[in-house]
């Protein structure tokens, strides 16, 4: 696979020695709001040998301080592709979000040619949501009931995308 590099952050696949600090990211309250019920075994399994979704770390720094994926739509008529991605909390606030999502987004419009990106943060996730917009994502509305969160709840999430001409 590819490694991307952005403004700030490195993007490459991820390794199975990464599996201890993502684990460890994942835990941390502010995380795993958003990324509920993420243990060891589920990182292995989802994250380090994933087989639909292309997981990269994050890098800042010569640190892993997240990670950051896409799986893709095959089918011709609905070619796109989703990104989701989260961030070690002591590095929130740093422009390393945006950086990572943009370096993605650009990877996948211009390199994968996909002409439209989707994502779907938690509805109540500002930060998330202010992050995205700032590289071009837009809402496009609110699925209810969409993903549980910590609590085991169903939560609404919002359904933003981005088009390749509003990539910034």
């Amino acid at each position: 696979m590819t490694v991307l590099h952005g403004a700030a952050t490195t993007l490459r696949p991820v390794q199975p020695e990464d599996a201890e600090t993502l684990t460890r990211i994942l835990a941390e309250p502010e995380v795993a709001r958003w990324w509920p019920r993420y243990d060891a075994e589920r990182v292995q399994r989802e994250l380090i040998a994933a087989e639909h979704t292309v997981v990269f770390a994050i890098e800042a720094d010569g640190q892993v301080v997240g990670s950051i994926q896409y799986v893709e739509e095959p089918s011709p008529d609905y070619r796109h592709a989703s990104i989701d991605v989260f961030l070690d909390p002591l590095w929130h606030g740093k422009g390393l979000g945006t950086d990572s999502v943009r370096t993605m987004a650009r990877h996948l419009i211009h390199d994968k040619g996909h002409h439209r990106l989707a994502i779907d943060p938690g509805a109540e996730n500002e930060k998330a949501i202010r992050t995205y917009k700032r590289v071009g994502f837009r809402p496009i509305g609110v699925m209810r009931a969409y993903e549980r969160n910590a609590d085991g709840e169903w939560q609404d999430c919002l359904l933003m995308d981005l088009l390749e001409k509003d990539l910034h």
